[in-house]
C-alpha cells in the first residue's frame, strides 16, 4: 500500500501582484499595470493549483478553513476578475463551512457592483487598505484614492453584504508630512469597522522613500513619537470596544482574521501566486517574485518555486517564542523562565497567569528583545 499523502494545509493565501502605481514605501513584489492582464493571470493561477494540488483520487479532498487574496492589489482583478480566480482555486479545493475568505482591496476599486461579485464568489471578509485620511499624506504615499474614498468603499461593501470590514492604517510618518494622527484614529472609528490594523512606517531601500530618506529629505519619525502613537492607537481602539490580540492587529469581539491568526500559531498554510510563501510545518518554500517570470514558467510547465529553507528545531523554536509573545495568547513558559522574564513583569511590560506570559502594548514595543532572551536561554 502505497504511504498515505500528507494533510494539505487549511490555510490558502492566494498573491495578486497588480497595482495602479507604487507606493511611496512599498518593497512588496507587485507588478504595475495600468491595463491588469486578468486572463493571463487566472491561467496562471490555474495551472499552479493543479500543478500543486491536482493530484488523483486517491488524495483526500482539500477543504480550506481560510482563502485569503493579498496583494499586490487583488481588488485590480475587479468583480469578474475575482470571481474567475476563485474559481481556478476552488476547482482542487473546498470552503468549510463558514470559511473565512478575505480579499485586501483599494478604496478606489470597491463599488456596488464589484463588492456584489465578490460576495457571490464567497468574499466574506474585505481587508481595506486605507492608510490615511489625509488627502496630503494620502498624495505623499503615493496612493491612489482620495481622503472621502473610504467612506465610499465601506457602503458599497455593506450593501453588498459584506459586514466583516478591516481598515488598515499607517503611523509614524515623518514628522513633515500634513497628518493627524488622532484625527486618523477618530475617522476610522466613524467607519465603525470590525477589524484594524496597524503598520509603524519603515524606512526601505530601494522605495521611493528610501531615496528621499538617503537625500536627507525626509527624517523618520523617532522612537518616542513612534510609542506615542501607537500606545494612543491601542487606547483609542481599547475604549471603542476592541481586543488588541496581536501586536499589529485590533477587532471587535469574533472579528479576528483567522487567517493571519493561523500564521502566529504556527499551523501549515499553502501559497499560490508570484512571490507567495508555504509551510508545511518543517519547510517553507517560497515563489519567484516576479509576476512575468512566475507566468513563464507555469506556461512551460514548469514549478515556480524558487527556493525552500527547512527549519531546524531550533528554528522552529525561536519561531514559536517569537510568534507567541506577538499575540495576546501568549507564550508558555519553562519552569525555570521565571526569573528570566520577572523584570519585565515588575516593568509593566508584561502580565504572568499560570505559567503563561503576556506582552503589554508596551511591553510589544520591546518584544525583539525579549524574544531573542528567551530564545538564547532555551538553545543552551
Amino acid at each position: 500500500m502505497p504511504p498515505a499523502s500528507p494533510p494539505r494545509p487549511r490555510h490558502l493565501y492566494v498573491h495578486v501582484p497588480f497595482c495602479a502605481r507604487r507606493c511611496s514605501y512599498c518593497d512588496f513584489a507587485i507588478a504595475v499595470r495600468r491595463a491588469v492582464p486578468v486572463g493571463e493571470y487566472v491561467q496562471a493561477l490555474a495551472a499552479e493549483t493543479a500543478l500543486r494540488f491536482g493530484g488523483t483520487e486517491e488524495v483526500e479532498p482539500w477543504t480550506l478553513d481560510t482563502l485569503y487574496f493579498g496583494g499586490g492589489t487583488p481588488s485590480r482583478l475587479g468583480g469578474e476578475g475575482l470571481v474567475a480566480a476563485t474559481t481556478a482555486v476552488l476547482r482542487h479545493a473546498s470552503l468549510a463551512e463558514g470559511a473565512e475568505v478575505t480579499v485586501e482591496a483599494n478604496p478606489d476599486d470597491v463599488d456596488p457592483a464589484t463588492a456584489a461579485a465578490w460576495v457571490a464568489a464567497g468574499v466574506n471578509r474585505l481587508s481595506l487598505g486605507v492608510q490615511t485620511f489625509s488627502e496630503a499624506a494620502l498624495g505623499w504615499m503615493h496612493r491612489s484614492h482620495g481622503a472621502d474614498r473610504a467612506a465610499e468603499a465601506l457602503v458599497a461593501a455593506r450593501a453588498a453584504g459584506l459586514e466583516n470590514v478591516s481598515v488598515d492604517l499607517i503611523f509614524a510618518l515623518p514628522s513633515g508630512v500634513a497628518r493627524s494622527w488622532e484625527r486618523d484614529l477618530e475617522a476610522a472609528l466613524v467607519l465603525e469597522p470590525s477589524h484594524v490594523s496597524l503598520y509603524g512606517l519603515t524606512v526601505e531601500p530601494h522605495t521611493p522613500l528610501g531615496r528621499w530618506h538617503e537625500r536627507g529629505e525626509v527624517v523618520e519619525a523617532d522612537e518616542a513619537r513612534y510609542e506615542e502613537e501607537f500606545l494612543r492607537a491601542h487606547d483609542e481602539l481599547a475604549r471603542a470596544g476592541f481586543e488588541h490580540y496581536e501586536v499589529s492587529n485590533f477587532a471587535r469581539p469574533g472579528r479576528r482574521s483567522r487567517h493571519n491568526s493561523s500564521y502566529w500559531s504556527g499551523a501549515p498554510y499553502a501559497g499560490l501566486g508570484p512571490s507567495a510563501h508555504e509551510y508545511d510545518g518543517e519547510c517553507r518554500r517560497w515563489n519567484v517574485p516576479a509576476y512575468a517570470d512566475w507566468v513563464r514558467r507555469l506556461g512551460a510547465g514548469a514549478d515556480p518555486v524558487d527556493g525552500e529553507e527547512r527549519l531546524t528545531p531550533a528554528n522552529r523554536e525561536a519561531e514559536t517564542v517569537y510568534l507567541g509573545l506577538r499575540t495576546a495568547d501568549g507564550l508558555a513558559l519553562r519552569p525555570d523562565e521565571g526569573t528570566l522574564v520577572a523584570p519585565w513583569v515588575s516593568a509593566g511590560w508584561a502580565t504572568l497567569d499560570g505559567g503563561v506570559i503576556r506582552l503589554t502594548p508596551l511591553g510589544w514595543l520591546r518584544l525583539d528583545a525579549l524574544a531573542a532572551s528567551l530564545t538564547a536561554h532555551r538553545s543552551r
